[in-house]
């Protein structure tokens, strides 16, 4: 099962641009704003598991 850190690095629309934060290499990975906790904003720290996104401090 997957678990790992997010930033959003952008917002474009309907979608937010996520990288990761243990593979800073790895192309950002797109992901519908309707799957995202509703108050991100870019720069934002998300921790994804079990198929959810939570907001981290």
């Amino acid at each position: 099962m997957l678990m790992c850190d997010y930033i959003v690095e952008s917002i474009d629309g309907d979608y937010a641009h996520l990288r990761r934060t243990d593979v800073p290499d790895e192309e950002l990975k797109l992901v519908a704003r309707a799957l995202l906790p509703f108050d991100i904003v870019e720069g934002s720290k998300l921790h994804y598991e079990m198929m959810q996104y939570t907001i981290i401090d």
